[in-house]
């Protein structure tokens, strides 16, 4: 249930809605998570429109792109690591309409600690994750057959 936070120069995006819709999608698609409530409505993209100034390298150069991405511990492997930071930095390019700013795209995957990931107001670990996920599951599939 990843968070994604991308920080950009303001105008960057014309649609900021739909970057936040189709970074969320990319990364639960790598993450390889059921497509079930408890995933779609937790993993979120945030988009930060900063003032142009307040983004720069040591050489003063602007036009970056920040993207973090928070997971929980473990969700991505090394094929996931790779995978996310390409697609994330296509989708960045395209949304802005710049193939160039591939170029300057960051991008940062932080892992939360165990027991790190807060949702509905308790601090989660992978396994009540999963947990919760397999409760869902369960319902969703007693509901769909009517049991």
């Amino acid at each position: 249930m990843p968070m994604i936070d991308v920080y950009a120069a303001a105008g960057t995006f014309p649609d900021p809605h739909r970057l936040a819709i189709d970074l969320a999608t990319a990364v639960m698609e790598v993450e390889q998570v059921p497509n079930i409530p408890l995933f779609r409505k937790n993993t979120a993209a945030l988009i930060h429109e900063l003032p142009a100034e307040a983004i720069t390298n040591v050489d003063g150069d602007r036009g970056y792109v920040r993207v973090q991405v928070l997971t929980n511990a473990g969700a991505l492997d090394r094929q996931k690591q790779l995978a996310v930071v390409d697609r994330l930095t296509s989708i960045v390019a395209d949304a802005a309409g710049d193939p160039h700013l591939r170029g300057r795209t960051w991008v940062q995957l932080t892992e939360a600690v165990e027991g790190g990931w807060g949702l509905n107001g308790h601090a989660n670990t992978n396994e009540e994750i999963i947990l919760l996920a397999r409760e869902e599951i369960a319902r969703l599939q007693a509901s769909s057959t009517g049991a």
